[in-house]
């Protein structure tokens, strides 16, 4: 198998789907904007840096989402999709990814960006297998059946990543010798996948995964530019 992953924000979207998420619920009331934004940019330097606490990220990224119920938080969501999302979208990356779909390719986004902002997202592209920061719910007796704020499994963010994409492939009764790998990314949070796939690619990358890559010898890739 032929198998190509695509990190999401700043690699295929030249935003970070979840910051803008974040500013988003602060133009349709659900979050004071400013102090919402002095926190999403403290956690955006964060993630930056490497320093993350994801499990700290996502009870404040989600806290609106969970307070506001499924029903408004779908109806926002596809107002977003509209407004921010869909006008991001380049056809450099839609190019990308259809390039590799037509080769035959399984094609697979890898994000740790939760699936709520991002599976939508993943369906524009045309991309049916997400691998996302999976979110637990209320399933208790007489619960909500919403999401609570906590992260459901291992959350695909730096090392997860790896974890998850190995269950993904053990799932499918496959593992690494069984298919030829390509990964996307900008991040330097993606290290442990890059190192693991036959085909690191550094895709529209900071300057300290770009110093990387030239090391390393890694193709990069100018997709568009972000930073």
């Amino acid at each position: 198998m032929k198998l190509t992953l695509f990190d999401l924000d700043h690699t295929l979207l030249p935003i970070d789907s979840d910051y803008a998420w974040g500013a988003f619920t602060g133009t349709i009331g659900w979050t004071d904007p400013q102090a919402f934004k002095r926190r999403n940019d403290e956690f955006y330097e964060q993630y930056k840096a490497g320093t993350l606490d994801v499990r700290e990220f996502v009870r404040f990224s989600t806290d609106a989402v969970r307070r506001q119920g499924a029903i408004n938080s779908v109806a926002a969501h596809a107002r977003f999709m509209s407004a921010v999302v869909q006008p991001a979208i380049k056809s450099e990356a839609l190019s990308l990814v259809r390039a590799h779909q037509q080769a035959g390719d399984t094609v697979v986004i890898v994000t740790a960006t939760n699936e709520f902002v991002t599976r939508p997202i993943a369906e524009a592209f045309g991309v049916t297998e997400l691998i996302a920061v999976e979110l637990e719910r209320d399933t208790s007796v007489g619960g909500t059946g919403w999401i609570t704020g906590e992260i459901s499994g291992v959350p695909s963010f730096r090392e997860g990543k790896v974890v998850r994409v190995e269950q993904w492939l053990s799932a499918r009764q496959l593992g690494w010798a069984d298919v030829e790998s390509t990964f996307y990314t900008d991040s330097i949070n993606d290290v442990p996948l890059l190192e693991k796939v036959t085909h690191p690619v550094a895709t529209n990358p900071d300057e300290r995964l770009r110093a990387i890559a030239v090391q390393r010898g890694w193709r990069i890739l100018d997709l568009f530019s972000t930073y």
